[in-house]
Formats: structure tokens, sequence, C-alpha cells
């Protein structure tokens, strides 16, 4: 299992980094919308945050194939190939686009799935990763896990290598619930994997440990 963040700001992954918990970085167009730098040089100053040692996850805008490889062009010629991942609607025209980037070696993952029959179309072009929507599954169709699990029972009655980076995760609680529903990974908010990092009771006890050293 392996950790994401989900964030287009530097600083945020850089601090993931320091702590050790994570292994690349997601983002999407709402969220690189947020920063003032172009897309490009985002891209690259997420990838040195990662040390070049992750994926970092972009996903093209253009209006057609010809023009979203375009953009995947230029973004890997500043992220590096192996460490560029590509994120994909998933649909029939980018459907079609993930099977000629999977042809030249792109790591492929596709996004906004919303249904099982998506993930075994995913499956059957040999995407490596699919991005579901945890939360907003959860507020659109009901119940988000349940989702996730039937998503991984397809992948697994397939017989398929492809993986499941469980996304849109608005709590500590709503990652272990996904977790515990099948997902391969996660991919969570700087503020979530903050949190999860602490507990009140965790901080009264270094006060304990902290004042019976004193005493000592």
């Amino acid at each position: 299992m392996a950790l994401y963040v989900d964030s287009p700001w530097i600083e945020e992954v850089e601090q993931a980094v320091e702590w050790g918990v994570v292994e690349g970085v997601t983002t999407n167009p709402a969220l690189l919308a947020k920063v003032e730098t172009p897309n490009n040089k985002t891209l690259s100053g997420l990838s040195r945050a990662l040390q070049h040692k992750g994926l970092v996850f972009y996903q093209p805008t253009a209006e057609t194939n010809e023009a979203r490889l375009q953009q995947i062009h230029a973004m890997n010629r500043e992220v590096g190939m192996g460490l560029l991942g590509v994120k994909l609607p998933c649909n029939p025209a980018h459907l079609k686009l993930a099977k000629s980037l999977l042809e030249s070696n792109y790591v492929v993952g596709m996004t906004a799935v919303f249904s099982p029959g998506q993930v075994a179309l995913a499956c059957a072009v040999g995407a490596q990763y699919v991005l579901p929507y945890v939360n907003r599954s959860t507020r659109l169709l009901g119940d988000g896990p349940e989702l996730i699990r039937q998503m991984r029972t397809v992948i697994d009655s397939m017989g398929s290598q492809t993986q499941i980076i469980a996304a849109s995760i608005k709590s500590p609680e709503e990652a272990y619930d996904t977790l515990a529903a099948g997902a391969h990974h996660l991919t969570l908010p700087f503020n979530v994997l903050k949190e999860m990092a602490q507990h009140p009771l965790t901080e009264q006890a270094i006060e304990d440990f902290a004042k019976a050293a004193k005493d000592k």
C-alpha cells in the first residue's frame, strides 16, 4: 500500500516527504488552478519535492486527443518518463488515448470512475491505476467504500494488475473505511495526512513522559 498526497503546493509535498510517508503526488485541473505558477513549473517542482523518486499525476484538459497528447508530452519533458502519471477521466475517447499512451510506456490512471463497469474497461485497456472519487461517490451515489469494494471485486475476478488509488477522501475515518473496502493505495489532502499523524492522547502521553523524566 502506498500513500500519495493530493496537492499542487510544493511546501506541502516537501513536508510529507520529510515525514517519509508518501510515495507520489496527485493533481487535477482544479488543484493546479489554485497556484499561480504555470502547470509545467508546478509539476517539475512537485517532482523535485519528491526527489524525482515518485509519480506526479497530471490530467490534461485539451479538447481533443491530439491536443491532449501535446500537453502530456510537454509535461513529460518537465517531469521525466517514468515519473509522470497521466490521469484520464473514463470515457471512450480517453480509453482510446490511454491505449496509445500505454503503448508508449506511459503510466496511466483512469479517473472519475463511478461504476464497476468503468473499472472493467480500465482493466481491459491495461491501465495501471484507477482513481475513483470516494467522498463524491458517497454524496452522489450513497456509499463510496461499497463502490470501492465492488471495483476491487471486478479487478480480482478479471485477474487484472490494475490497482486502485482511492481519491476524494475527506477524513481519516473515510481513509480507513476505504482501505478496508479494498483500495490498494490512497491519495490524501495534506490536511488529512496531518490529521492522521496526530491524536490528543498521543500529545498527552508525550507530556506525561516528559513530566516523569523531570520528576526523576
